[in-house]
């Protein structure tokens, strides 16, 4: 693809140099690539919907001026949460309007002159500016009811035996190490440990904007084939594991729980292999009689924190199974019911050969161990925009 600019060119043009510049141009049409770059800014800020969200930030900010607003902590840090990230938001828009203006003006002087070591430089800027656009417009399509919540996550071993309580580990970890890697706080709220290793059950929370939305796209049933390290015959094992998300209850969702309506049992936190961690009965178990609905929780110290960190969950478990009711009403009554995603929505192979494909979304990668290792942001996108794609198609 040629440039649609021609740079007038000195004697000098035929220097190393100016050659590479040359080339450069050549391969790109950098007219085309900003002109792309202005058409998705545009898209993002109009789906952004800027003049609002500045009204959103003064409107937190004086929330977050008001001299009783510590009166109640748990109120302040959601105000000051949501005003940090609506402010985030409009400096990342601002931030990227101006790279892509510095990034023209860059791209002018580069070609007018030939520069080459400023041409290489703006081909870096693109792809930065790129990448930066693809992430901000992924955010944009978190429009659901809950998606800027935190998220509360459990990851529950299936079939498969010794193998599925591993693979729950392996899971557990590789979600721990995507927040890392994004730098968000994490919080292991509950792990009940299998008997001879892994884990039956493991419950944490990530503490960002916008966790629950990026992460809901994770939910499911995920298979791990391999050669068991756990089988003397070395043979090759198929296990399952299934992964809940739901979004983190705030102190305004009008979830109310009457006390009997819950059943409370405590006993004793315990290790991996059974043994204990502490000897007072400091592990609580909620279980929300009507539904069913049963969550654990001893990772605490105290039996009063497990017992609010276990009906923070639980009141978010029973806000999104409320959501859901809503929801097939809606599509009940408007004669509309189709089938939810199906009960396996990604695959790990590690034997005979490695891959890792998402069911869905049809993304697929070939190094399973970097996957396993938290890299999975390709993953969690391409399951975004499935899932818009899906809503947008049930709309027409």
């Amino acid at each position: 693809m040629k440039s649609a600019v021609t740079p007038a060119l000195g004697p000098a043009a035929c220097s190393p140099a100016n050659a590479v510049g040359l080339n450069i141009m050549a391969e790109i049409d950098f007219p085309a690539e900003l002109r792309a770059l202005r058409a998705t800014y545009t898209s993002i800020e109009q789906v952004s919907e800027v003049e609002k969200l500045m009204e959103n930030i003064e409107d937190l900010s004086d929330q977050a001026g008001s001299p009783n607003l510590w009166d109640d902590p748990a109120a302040a840090q959601i105000v000051t949460s949501k005003l940090s990230h609506a402010q985030s938001k409009l400096e990342k828009l601002r931030s990227l309007e101006s790279r892509i203006d510095d990034l023209e003006v860059l791209v002018q002087l580069a070609q007018e002159e030939g520069d080459a070591d400023s041409l290489t430089e703006a081909v870096k800027d693109l792809a930065g500016l790129q990448k930066s656009l693809q992430d901000l417009e992924i955010v944009t399509l978190l429009a659901g009811e809950y998606d800027e919540r935190e998220a509360v996550i459990t990851i529950r071993s299936g079939a498969g035996g010794v193998d599925a309580a591993d693979f729950a580990q392996m899971l557990l970890r590789m979600y721990l190490r995507w927040a890392e890697r994004h730098g968000y706080p994490t919080a292991v709220l509950d792990t009940s440990y299998a008997e001879e290793a892994g884990l039956k059950s493991a419950t944490f929370e990530v503490k960002a904007p916008y966790a629950f939305g990026t992460l809901s796209v994770e939910a499911g049933t995920h298979r791990l084939v391999r050669i068991s390290p756990f089988d003397n015959q070395g043979r090759r094992q198929t296990s399952f594991a299934a992964v809940e998300v739901i979004p983190l209850i705030e102190s305004t969702d009008s979830i109310e729980i009457p006390d009997n309506e819950i059943r409370v049992d405590v006993f004793r936190s315990s290790g991996p292999g059974g043994q204990s961690v502490n000897t007072t009965d400091s592990a609580v178990r909620l279980t929300h009689l009507p539904t069913g609905t049963v969550v654990s929780m001893q990772n605490e110290k105290s039996q009063i924190q497990n017992r609010a960190a276990a009906m923070r969950v639980l009141q978010s478990r029973l806000l999104l199974l409320k959501k859901a009711e809503e929801d097939a009403t809606k599509k009940a009554m408007a004669g509309d019911v189709k089938a939810s995603w199906g009960d396996q929505m990604r695959s790990y192979v590690l034997n005979p050969y490695q891959m890792v494909k998402d069911l869905r979304t049809e993304h697929e990668v070939g190094n399973a161990g970097s996957v396993l290792d938290g890299e999975i942001d390709d993953f969690i996108d391409a399951g975004i925009r499935w899932r818009a794609d899906q809503r947008n198609a049930e709309k027409h």
